[in-house]
């Protein structure tokens, strides 16, 4: 049997709508100003950037914490690229994990960021199977040292995600 969710999408006023999620939750939306928004909350596909955002951060996150890394800060920071023409998809979609704690092992956070794209994060998939080129990079900082590690892993709608070279800062 198929998972399934719910939500609704109300008008509020002029352009915002207040979408509630089936367990309850709200979250207001709206326009651009250009088109009648009134700046009362994200735009749609800022909502769809955030999503994203929340899912891959929650799965890291979670693993990280399975693995006992000991982080201490993580941010997860995005950028989508979109068409000019109607509708306005995204094309490109760049995801940076910014990991800080002590101690952390870079292999660790690679492989944490890696099995949310293959594996658990819904979001990812689903805009990788519509054709948006993913790629995700992460950084680790180590608190106790200073020293910063990065990677790059990309994924597209036809392929696995590859491991890209590591540097040290």
């Amino acid at each position: 049997m198929a998972l399934r969710l719910e939500g609704r999408v109300e008008l509020v006023d002029g352009m915002t709508f207040r979408g509630v999620s089936g367990s309850g939750h709200a979250v207001l939306m709206d326009a651009e100003p250009a088109a009648g928004g009134q700046e009362q909350g994200p735009r749609p596909m800022e909502a769809v950037l955030l999503a994203f955002g929340g899912c891959t951060g929650m799965d890291v996150i979670s693993i990280l914490r399975k693995m006992r890394q000991d982080v201490s800060g993580y941010e997860v920071r995005l950028v989508g690229d979109r068409t000019e023409q109607q509708p306005t998809v995204f094309t490109d979609i760049t995801v940076e994990h910014v990991v800080r704690g002590r101690n952390l092992n870079v292999d660790n956070v690679r492989r944490a960021v890696e099995l949310s794209v293959t594996r658990y994060c819904p979001v990812s998939a689903m805009l990788s199977k519509g054709g948006v080129h993913i790629t995700e990079r992460y950084r680790v900082i180590d608190e106790a040292s200073g020293q910063e590690q990065t990677g790059v892993l990309e994924k597209t709608q036809t392929s696995a995600p590859s491991t890209g070279s590591e540097t040290a800062s």
